[in-house]
């Protein structure tokens, strides 16, 4: 065999010893980064110390951003930091909104989307703690109209708005047919209306309801609608993986805060910091 054929076969043979090893080590890479992109939210949090959250600027009781400052205050920003500390993790805020929440869990951009109503359509794609509060509807109505029923509502000569693709256009449409039903893009466009005197009730679960009287207190009182009482829970998304230890803490969070009346303390502190005092608040409504 010649110089070069040796040389040659000599490479050739390193080459096939190295080759296997290389292999190994990808493998072992793909390894490493699949568990990395499949860690979950529970794990990631203990790890990073960071717990995500949507945050919803003008949402109020739940959230409200000062402009000036970009500071973060409510209700559910109260929640979420009395959870963060289970986990000794810091918030991280990401802006959104109630439609978003749910694609931002679902492309992992946050770990908690607070007040969201577990729909079946939802539940498709994300998980759901026990709930929240279980929130009832009713509406804010003109001077001289005190409805306690959705049947002093579905009368034809009452206008009746809501916005439109909400939950409030669910209940008004199924409550008070016989009304004129408007549907208008935002709340804020249904509150005008109902100010500038082109609609008589303005359709609202009753934190919202709450908080558009602490904005403008002259189209008080909210009124809780009853026979029947509409109410759903509203409860904290979360990301579906087969891990359910975060859920479970959530769970706990939420059983131990609620059965000591503390998620009915923020949810009024919520209030009061946007004008509601608790005298404004129904008896009725509990959390």
């Amino acid at each position: 065999m010649t110089d070069g054929l040796r040389r040659l076969s000599l490479r050739r043979r390193a080459l096939a010893c190295v080759l296997p090893v290389l292999a190994l080590a990808g493998a072992a890479s793909g390894v490493a980064r699949a568990q990395g992109a499949g860690e979950s939210t529970f794990d990631r949090v203990r790890r990073t110390k960071v717990m995500r959250m949507a945050a919803l600027p003008g949402e109020l009781p739940y959230f409200q951003k000062d402009l000036a400052t970009g500071e973060w205050s409510g209700a559910c920003i109260a929640m979420a930091g009395d959870l963060a500390k289970v986990f000794d993790a810091r918030l991280e805020y990401v802006e959104s909104t109630y439609g978003n929440s749910v694609l931002d869990l679902q492309s992992n951009k946050i770990d908690l989307g607070f007040a969201l109503n577990p729909t079946p359509a939802r539940a498709l794609s994300i998980a759901f703690t026990r709930p929240m509060i279980t929130h009832p509807f009713g509406c804010l109505a003109k001077k001289g109209l005190a409805p306690k029923t959705w049947d002093d509502l579905n009368k034809p000569e009452l206008v009746v708005v809501f916005d439109i693709g909400s939950l409030h256009e669910t209940a008004a449409r199924r409550y008070c047919p016989k009304a004129q039903l408007t549907g208008f893009k935002t709340r804020d466009e249904c509150t005008l209306a109902l100010q500038s005197g082109r609609a008589d009730a303005h359709i609202q679960a009753a934190l919202l309801g709450l908080a558009t009287v602490g904005k403008n207190p002259s189209l008080g009182p909210y009124y809780l609608l009853t026979n029947p009482t509409v109410a759903l829970p509203s409860c904290i998304g979360l990301q579906r993986e087969p891990d359910t230890r975060f859920r479970e803490v959530v769970d706990a969070w939420l059983d131990m805060n609620r059965g000591t009346g503390q998620l009915r303390e923020w949810m009024l502190d919520g209030l009061a910091k946007f004008g509601v005092t608790r005298d404004q608040v129904p008896p009725e409504l509990t959390f």
